[in-house]
């Protein structure tokens, strides 16, 4: 997520932390920098122009260039300033409460994935939704819907011939089924047209939705700044959710839209999967950027993705030196839920500095559990029982080399044995360091 422009970001200010004091030239030079990656990112000019200028006047202050530590205090003004054009303090969707959403924009932003996966979330929290598919001209665009309810176990209603017919149906559907919440797909264009924008203030006026979100494709960059912009004009909105921010998206979009659409983005697509939909917090956003980790959306992840006992039991077992490949199948599994572990590990604070530019291989991952999933139950639990037959035969069963197989095994002992010292010294801080040569799927 905004790859590219979070690791020239921390390298700007890598250089800075090595000046020790700063000068006034120091600090311009910095801000010169600063301004040609916010304008290579898509920002907006202007807002590229009013984040320099705000955080140029903070910056050059006498207390600041005096400081022991003055490239800290810039970077905390850039932190602040950056949480400031994300959105600063908003108000999130209340998934728990809400009665009604209508969710906006044109063909091809996964406006009606996104439906779905408001409903997921809502399910999660033990509610009843209805979704409604409220577009007649795309074609199988109901048929999609109905395939993501079936999937989420979520009624959808798509009778009527006409949009209102739709909604009008849908309202009596939901209450005659005693849903509590209706997630309006409307209906989208290729591009914004006077017909589309009536036929949605009429379905505005008459749902009166308590959040009226218009879904835009994050990696369109100034584009999605423009189609907010011409929505909040023309419809009114509450709120924006960029999509496909797992992609190589720049960040001019989520860095631009709060400032010149007046409104803030709600939720962020980061994959495809129906429960890659997150809340959008602008502060845990700009501690992404600037390489400090996010460690509430992390543990909010866990808590959603991974059964509390399993991990508590797994944590004994990798303490007390009972480790072994069944455990790390299951582990494995766990971490998989959370999603892809590129972005978890960008949730981990200082990970790109303490990983030494460690990077993690999905597909290896994958060659793993292969591995792992090709032995008996008893070879699982006794790797000690491996012998050369035995190793033959399981990397002719999961596709790999015998050489494949006796890596994993030897880099499991690695990470069992630094799981033992971890325990006799009470020390993490070695942890990461152990990982990057004994854990498999994170190489350098």
């Amino acid at each position: 997520m905004f790859d590219v422009f979070s690791t020239k970001i921390q390298g700007i200010f890598n250089k800075l932390r090595k000046k020790g004091l700063l000068t006034k030239d120091d600090v311009s030079a910095t801000m010169r920098e600063l301004r040609v990656v916010l304008l290579e990112a898509d920002v907006n000019f202007k807002v590229a122009k009013e984040f320099i200028g705000k955080i140029s006047e903070k910056a050059v202050g006498a207390e600041i260039l005096k400081s022991l530590d003055p490239a800290q205090h810039v970077i905390k003004i850039v932190k602040d300033e950056l949480i400031e054009i994300l959105g600063g303090d908003i108000p999130q969707v209340k998934i728990e409460s809400v009665k009604s959403i209508l969710l906006l924009g044109l063909q091809g932003c996964g406006k009606t994935t996104t439906t779905a996966k408001l409903a997921y979330k809502m399910v999660q929290k033990k509610r009843r939704p209805l979704l409604v598919g409220a577009d007649p001209y795309r074609p199988a665009a109901k048929e999609q819907l109905q395939i993501l309810g079936k999937k989420i176990n979520v009624p959808v209603f798509v009778e009527g011939k006409t949009v209102i017919e739709t909604l009008e149906g849908s309202l009596a559907y939901a209450k005659e089924h005693k849903c509590d919440c209706i997630i309006v797909d409307s209906a989208g264009r290729l591009q914004i047209d006077a017909l589309m924008m009536n036929e949605l203030k009429l379905l505005k006026q008459r749902l009166n939705p308590e959040e009226c979100l218009l879904v835009v494709d994050g990696m369109t960059g100034q584009e999605a700044v423009n189609i907010a912009s011409t929505f909040e004009k023309e419809i009114g909105i509450s709120g924006i959710i960029l999509t496909k921010l797992d992609g190589d998206a720049r960040g001019g979009a989520a860095l631009s839209i709060k400032m010149v659409t007046g409104k803030p983005i709600k939720f962020m697509g980061v994959g495809e999967n129906i429960e890659q939909l997150e809340p959008f917090y602008p502060e845990r956003m700009a501690q992404r950027i600037l390489g400090m980790g996010d460690v509430l959306s992390l543990i909010e992840k866990a808590e959603e993705s991974v059964n509390s006992e399993e991990a508590k039991s797994l944590q004994q077992r990798m303490l007390s030196q009972k480790f072994n490949l069944e455990d790390f199948l299951s582990q494995l599994k766990q971490i998989k839920k959370l999603g892809p572990l590129d972005q978890l590990m960008g949730m981990v604070p200082g990970f790109n500095k303490m990983s030494g530019g460690m990077k993690v291989n999905e597909k290896q991952l994958g060659r793993t559990e292969a591995i792992i999933n090709s032995m008996t139950r008893l070879e699982r639990k006794k790797p000690d029982i491996l012998n050369g037959s035995r190793r033959k035969r399981i990397a002719k069963g999961s596709g790999t080399t015998v050489e494949e197989v006796n890596q994993l095994l030897k880099q499991f002992e690695q990470l069992k044995n630094m799981f033992g010292s971890l325990t006799k010294q009470g020390n993490k801080s070695n942890m990461l360091r152990g990982m990057s040569g004994g854990v498999p799927g994170f190489r350098r």
